[in-house]
This record gives C-alpha cells, structure tokens and sequence, in this order.
C-alpha cells in the first residue's frame, strides 16, 4: 500500500473512530453496552438529537431491547461521498472486506445516493474486484406503496427501484432574505433567483461552495435547468459577483442572513424556515423571510442507505423502517406541542422539513407547522439535460470562486457605466438590451464562456449545451485520456478548471481595461466595496 492510499485510509478510520470516544448525550438513560447503531450524516444537530432519541424509544417499544444511535458528521453530502469512495476503492485494492466501520448514510441529495449506488471497479493482476457503497435492501412492495404511493415527484424517483437507497424527506431550494438590510438598500423581498443579481447587492449575497455541498449543487443545477443553460448562468456569474463569500457549510448563509451580515443567499428549504422560526421566537420579528421561487425550484428526496459491510445489518433495517413510519414522518413538520396527546411529533426541535410519506398530507396537513405540499409544488423540468450537474462545480468554481476578486471588479466596472440601465429586481441587463457600444462590448465579454481543445485540435465552446456530453465524457470521465490534453499525473477536471479559470480572470481584466480608455464614469453607491 502506498503512502497517499494509507493517509487516505487512516484519516478516514479516525473520522469514523471519533463517533466511538464520545461519552453518551447529557440525561441519557440508554447503557453503553447497549447495541449500538452507527450513521455518517451531514444532518444538522437537531436533526440528529430528534431522529436518534426517537429511534432508541422506538426501538425499545417495539423489540424490548435497548439501543444506542451514534452520529458521525464528517463534512457535507460530496465530502462524505468522496471519503467513502477512498475507503471502500483502497479496501478493494488491499483485500479487505469492504465497510464495517459504519451502518447507514442519512442526508444529501438523490444524486450523491445514486453516485454511490454505482459499482466501483478495480483491476489487481488481471483479477477484477468491484463493491458498491450502499447495500441493497428489498422491502415488501405493499409496504413501499404504502409509504410512498407513485415513485416519482418532478423528475426524480422517491426511492430507488433496485433498493440501494430510500427517501426520508424532500427539499426544496430557495432564497433566505433579511427584509432589514433590503429596506436599507431599498430593495423589495427577493421572488426569484434574478432578483440576487440586482447591482446593489454587491457584497451583500450569501453562497456556498458546490463543490462542498451536494445540495446547493443542486440548487444551481435547478437554476440552469429552470431558466436554461444561457440565462442559469447568466443569473449566477451575477450572483457570484455579488457574493460576500461562498462558504464550505450550506448551514452559515441562514445564519449570517439572520444576523444581517448578509442581505439574502442560497440554501435549502429547512434552513431557511427554520432559521426564520429560531429569529422570529428569539424576538426578532418576521424580519428574516424565506421563499421558493415559483415554478423555478424542484423538489428532491433526501435519501437513506445502509452502507455495504454494515456492522449490525439488522438494526439498520429498523433505523429505515421507522424512519419512514408516521412517527418518525411525524418528526419532521409537527410542533413541538399542539392539542392532539398521541406522541407524535418532536421533543426539543421543530424541524421544518417536508415527510415524503405521502399520507402525512392526507391525515395531517392541519397540523404540520408549514401549509406546503410538495408533492403540489413540484412541477417537472421540461428541458432536462442530466449533463448540466457535471458542470456546475468546475465552472462555478474557476467562474465566481477562483477569480472572484477579478468578477467583482468587472462586475463594479459594468454596474457604475454610466449608460447602465438600473431597473427593477429580477431584471438581468445583457448586451442586446443596451445601445451604449462600450457597455455593449463590455457586457458581452461578461456573458462569454470557456471553450476547451478536445482531441485532433477541435474546440468545445462552453456556451453551446450541445457539447457538455462530449466534454463531460472526454474531460471529466477520462475518455480522452490518450490524447495528451493534460498530463498523466494530474486530474482533468482539476486541469479544466484552471483552464476555465484563466480565461474568465481574461475576461474580467478585459472589461476593466475598456473602461479605461475613457474617463471615469461617477461611482455608483451600492453594496460593499
């Protein structure tokens, strides 16, 4: 075993190991000798005390026997993903058994779940070695109608068909708002994501980065699915120009909406309602919004799988089935006390998510806290091109992120011209719409996209969608690896976005120089500097 896969593996053991040392939660009553139940999640801590006490009661009523739920929260959905991958790729390479370190994965989206449904193959001598990371679990089918009705909401399945994983919950994505800080830089509360490109949010826009949350991967994606490839990222670029960061944790842009740090951000559904709850009944008011852009969200289940090599198989049967009972369903939308004394419904935390059980809506929709049904909200994506997700961290990334002090600067250069129009929220200004010629220039080189050599000296323009399978099968699944585009050692997709990096960083100094080549126009107040 080599030194990267052994530092690989022995990070990944102490992650998981940690779970192992904590001492039991304050007031527990369950023995640690009890069985025990291990779950990697990227779930938020009320999540986690809510569904692991739930879960021991339950256990105990219904099998006379204690157990204990431990929680290990590595990092976000993607990072879980990629750590699983090394370990279960590096046990295949030495031998081993596969898992045995933890049981189940609860939380993130239906693709990561999916991705990690996928077989792994190796190749050791000739001999081929291949796992998958989810186990497969079959469930009555009855059972599965039950729970669940029609498998499908928009364009996704609620659970997957051949059993490696199953919904627990949906989320939607939307825009979290801080109606104090719109009224100071008079602004209207955002409806749509264009409204979070208006000039004067400069340095008042919360994000995250995609290439450490799954879900805000998808939330992007949604955006380019919703409004088209061109417009998607036409609203982005603007969003990432007026970002005052993008964070590694999809739960600090609720939280520094909240506290006025930032005038809106992207995030999940739950954080935001529940963020807007925690301000509102600390006495702050209905000064902190969330919404769901209409017809320009999508809903998707939030998954749980039992990891292959499981340690206690069994256990981690029950953990989904009783997370998918109305009790646990329960736990997700009901208050912490209403007038019905049947025990349903949390403890300590209400968590304002939506159950994917669908009679939870028939039978208590007067009683979640949330009068939103996601299976009436959702609407299916006409255009649906499964290529746009593969783009969506490696562009954002060398687009907004790597050269973002760059983008600010072009984006400032472009908003303070004085032949911009300065309109109403949700407006995005493009080139065809002004008549100025300099801000027209400007403009268009703003929008342009990367273009990247494929094989035989061709050129992939990033702007025309009809090239993203090609460069997705090329580029970033290794099939041109003999084509000498990058070098061996190195990762394509890494090689892709410095190359997409470097062409935007051009871009922005582009647009800054034209402004210089007449004098300065009046600076514009709005936003940070």
């Amino acid at each position: 075993m080599n030194v990267t896969r052994i530092i690989v593996v022995l990070c990944f053991a102490a992650l998981l190991g940690v779970p192992l040392l904590v001492p039991g939660r304050a007031g527990d009553e369950v023995s640690d000798a009890a069985r025990t139940l291990i779950i990697i999640s990227p779930h938020n801590e009320q999540i986690r005390w809510e569904f692991g006490r739930g879960f021991e009661r339950w256990h105990e009523q219904e099998f006379g026997e204690p157990v204990r739920v431990i929680w290990n929260r590595p990092g976000g959905t993607s990072e879980i993903r990629r750590m699983l991958i090394a370990q279960y790729t590096a046990a295949l390479r030495d031998g081993r058994p596969v898992g045995g370190a933890a049981d189940l994965m609860m939380g993130g989206g239906s693709y990561e779940f999916t991705r990690l449904s996928e077989p792994i193959t190796i190749d050791i001598n000739g001999e081929t070695r291949t796992t998958t990371i989810t186990a497969k679990l079959v469930f009555d089918q009855q059972w599965l109608d039950d729970v669940y009705g029609e498998n499908r909401i928009t364009n996704s399945v609620l659970y997957d068909p051949d059993g490696f994983w199953f919904g627990t919950a949906l989320s939607g994505f939307g825009i979290v708002y801080n109606r104090d800080v719109l009224d100071e830089l008079e602004l209207p509360v955002p409806t749509v994501w264009a409204d979070l490109s208006h000039p004067k949010l400069r340095g008042w826009v919360a994000l995250v980065n995609p290439a450490q949350s799954g879900s805000i991967t998808t939330a992007l994606e949604t955006i380019l699915l919703r409004m088209g490839w061109t417009d998607g990222w036409r609203v982005l670029r603007r969003c990432g120009a007026n970002a005052r960061y993008f964070s590694a944790s999809s739960i600090k842009p609720p939280l520094d909406v909240s506290q006025g740090d930032a005038a809106a951000g992207i995030c999940i559904d739950f954080y935001g309602r529940y963020q807007a709850q925690s301000v509102k009944e600390a006495g702050g008011g209905d000064r902190l919004g969330y919404v769901d852009p209409p017809g320009l969200t999508t809903i998707d289940p939030d998954p749980i799988a039992m990891l292959n090599g499981a340690r206690d198989p069994e256990l981690a049967r029950r953990f989904i089935e009783y997370s998918l009972s109305e009790r646990a369903q329960a736990l997700w939308q009901f208050p912490i006390e209403d007038d019905v004394d049947d025990d349903l419904g949390p403890t300590r935390f209400e968590l304002r998510r939506l159950p994917i059980r669908r009679s939870m809506y028939e039978k208590y929709r007067q009683r979640m806290i949330d009068d939103v049904d996601p299976f009436a909200l959702g609407t299916p994506i006409a255009n649906l091109d499964r290529n746009y997700r593969s783009f969506v961290a490696v562009l954002f990334t060398a687009m907004a992120m790597d050269s973002h002090h760059e983008l600010a600067a072009a984006w400032k250069a472009i908003v303070q011209h004085p032949a911009y129009p300065h309109g109403s929220s949700g407006a995005i200004v493009t080139a065809d719409m002004v008549s100025d010629l300099q801000l027209r220039r400007m403009l268009e080189i703003f929008d342009a996209m990367p273009t990247i050599e494929g094989p035989d000296g061709a050129i992939f323009d990033l702007a025309d969608p009809a090239v993203l399978g090609l460069v997705k099968a090329g580029w970033l699944r290794g099939g041109w690896a003999d084509a000498e585009l990058w070098p061996k050692a190195a990762k394509p997709a890494d090689v892709l976005r410095r190359r997409f990096g470097g062409q935007f960083r051009e871009h922005y100094r582009q647009i800054v120089e034209i402004t210089n080549e007449t004098p300065a126009p009046t600076p514009l107040a709005v936003g940070r500097e």
